[in-house]
């Protein structure tokens, strides 16, 4: 009975040998096809025969050149490399080694050519120049043809070559580098450095405005809290960075101060369902009043200019919507609607802390300090409403309570919101 069984055993394993030789022998033909391909599809560019290295391409197989060039076959392809033929008339690859795997294969290349026309490349006018580039295209072949190829060159070295860009370590591009630096260091004046609020949380505060980005840190990465003003977006995404990058960014509301930065950051978005036709569409102008009417006349023309040129980021995709109750990291989502009509903030319990967007401003309309108001009733979806989440926020009473401008609230915050709810809405 042992010696049948140990036989059945090894029986299995010889079984098991056999099916893991099988498939790496159909592993290594498959990669030697797709070399094969590869190296063919190069052998028909050098030979300057276009037709028969679009041949070699399946129907809506992608050609993906990054930062140059997206386009799908055969006629994507065919624009693409014809116009790398006519552009450089003596264009020579240079294959300077394949490794495949499966169905993909690797090239390493060097191109060398003149960059004399008579076509001009990606509508740069031919120079005269000569070029010598190098890069790596990885092809994925199937049944014979080419089904993508994820190509990376190297533009910065063409740019160089053909006197787009100064040469490497020259007085023009330390002049230059210098040039780029002044005006990062001028534009990232509107946004000093995060500044820790709270155990885990962070306020990045950007002109003009005042805007309040909080930073939440929230497993392995951070939540935003408002996305603030669209000239905020570098400050924004560099101080998140520092804190393991963006996961989400979750909307107090959707007024255009506040997802200003949301389309720069490109991570997915929350809002309150009654704010996702904002977020997405206006950014509040659906209800407020033709002309911004009732802000006065010098206030008008500044507010105006500040939601065109520097407030608003454009419309934004929603990815999810949240209700009060729900938890973002260590708060609960809580509803204040009123300045908008789906207004939400972030409550933790342990410390009392409150994040609340527009529920109340701590700004006039110049961005000046002042006491805890109403927010103006120009830019308020239902001020008496508006009234009632400030009343309902003050009776949770927070230790802090975080605005989406400017300064908090603090000490007796529950008398001072009490105050605010019975008090005008905020004035310039």
């Amino acid at each position: 009975m042992a010696e049948e069984e140990i036989s059945n055993r090894a029986a299995k394993v010889q079984e098991a040998a056999n099916v893991q030789q099988a498939t790496r022998r159909k592993r290594q033909a498959t990669a030697s096809e797709a070399q094969k391909v590869a190296r063919a599809y190069f052998e028909a560019i050098n030979a300057r025969d276009l037709e028969a290295a679009v041949a070699m391409w399946a129907p809506g197989g992608r050609e993906h050149v990054r930062g140059q060039v997206d386009v799908t076959a055969p006629e994507g392809v065919r624009t693409f490399v014809g116009g790398l033929l006519s552009s450089l008339p003596d264009l020579h690859f240079e294959l300077l080694g394949t490794t495949a795997e499966d169905q993909r294969c690797a090239v390493q290349w060097r191109l060398t050519g003149t960059f004399a026309g008579p076509d001009s490349f990606n509508g740069v006018v031919p120079t005269g120049d000569r070029i010598q580039l190098e890069g790596v295209d990885v092809l994925t072949v199937s049944d014979g043809l080419i089904q993508s190829n994820d190509a990376f060159s190297d533009g910065m070295t063409f740019a160089r070559q053909i006197g787009m860009m100064p040469s490497l370590g020259s007085p023009a591009e330390q002049r230059l580098t210098g040039a780029f630096n002044v005006k990062t260091r001028l534009t990232s004046f509107a946004a000093p450095e995060a500044k820790l609020i709270a155990s885990g949380v962070w306020v990045l505060q950007g002109q003009p405005g005042r805007c309040n980005v909080y930073l939440i840190e929230d497993d392995d990465g951070v939540t935003l809290f408002d996305a603030g003003a669209r000239t905020m977006a570098r400050a924004v995404a560099s101080a998140a960075a520092k804190l393991g990058g963006i996961k989400r960014i979750v909307l107090g509301h959707a007024h255009t101060d506040h997802r200003g930065t949301a389309p720069a950051l490109r991570a997915p978005v929350l809002c309150h369902p009654e704010e996702a036709q904002d977020a997405e569409g206006s950014g509040g102008w659906r209800y407020w009043p033709e002309d911004l009417a009732g802000l006065p006349p010098i206030a008008k023309q500044v507010q105006k200019a500040l939601h065109r040129l520097a407030w608003d980021g454009g419309p934004v995709q929603i990815s999810q919507t949240l209700k009060e109750g729900d938890q973002i990291a260590d708060f609960q989502v809580i509803d204040l609607p009123g300045h908008a009509p789906g207004l939400i903030g972030l409550w933790r319990e342990s410390d009392r802390l409150a994040l609340v967007s527009d529920c109340f401003y701590t700004v006039d309309m110049f961005a000046r300090s002042c006491p805890p108001s109403v927010p103006v009733e120009t830019y308020n979806y239902d001020t008496e409403q508006a009234r009632a989440s400030i009343r309902k926020l003050a009776e949770m009473e927070p230790a802090a309570a975080w605005a989406g401008h400017a300064h908090p609230v603090t000490g007796d915050v529950r008398g001072q919101l009490l105050k605010t709810a019975a008090g005008a809405p905020g004035t310039v």
